[in-house]
């Protein structure tokens, strides 16, 4: 072989080992590979929450959860202690969307001023797990299926003893809002239809939250942010 032609055989080879380093995966440390996710803990932009982790929130402090007649009314239940959790299915790079599964949902200490009615038996989320989704801008997408809607059941006491009524979403979703700067889920007037119950039982519910702080508790508790 001519010698030009020897070397421009090596150069060749340089040049495809050369494109293979370049094509091959760079080992990343786990911060940078973590860096960038939708959901990360403890700050906004920090380590990426993990796929299987379980994400937690009660009540904020002070606030109740509320399932009033009206929008702008307080006839209906209000429960002073309510909690969720979920579990992480997908994190993606942001700006994307996160996915996950509400495990459990529950509502405790209630109270009714619904008339005819002399308190709260209970008050059950139905069909769990919902499927869930949260996007960079912070709306938070909680959704059921045909076969599992999103229902909620509330037994309230009356003189005559308890009735049942259930909820469903028209929609088969709740929407709710991520707000970093109070480290919160907001859950604002979503409106739920009776399906079953007597006339005691309200027509529309109208469910109101707000959960703080959000917390990955695979993490020790350490507080969960959206980018």
């Amino acid at each position: 072989m001519p010698r030009y032609g020897r070397i421009g055989a090596g150069l060749a080879a340089v040049a495809l080992l050369t494109s293979l380093i370049g094509a091959a995966p760079a080992a990343a440390s786990p911060s940078s590979s973590l860096a960038g996710a939708v959901l990360t803990y403890p700050t906004p932009g920090g380590t990426a929450v993990a796929v299987g982790d379980v994400i937690q929130a009660s009540l904020a402090s002070g606030t109740n959860a509320t399932f009033y007649s009206s929008t702008t009314g307080t006839t209906g239940v209000k429960c002073a202690a309510s909690s969720f959790s979920a579990t992480v299915l997908s994190n993606p790079p942001a700006p994307g969307t996160a996915t996950e599964s509400l495990t459990a949902q529950t509502f405790t200490s209630c109270t009714s001023n619904v008339a005819g009615t002399t308190g709260v038996n209970s008050v059950t989320v139905n069909n769990l797990p919902y499927a869930t989704s949260v996007t960079s801008a912070g709306v938070v997408t909680i959704s059921g299926t045909a076969t599992a809607p999103i229902q909620s059941t509330v037994v309230l006491n009356t003189l005559l003893g308890p009735i049942t009524c259930v909820y469903r979403t028209s929609s088969n979703t709740l929407t709710g809002t991520a707000v970093n700067a109070t480290n919160s889920i907001v859950f604002t007037n979503q409106v739920l239809t009776k399906s079953s119950g007597p006339s005691t039982c309200f027509s529309t519910a109208y469910f109101t939250a707000r959960y703080s702080p959000v917390q990955d508790s695979t993490q020790g508790g350490s507080p969960v942010y959206v980018n």
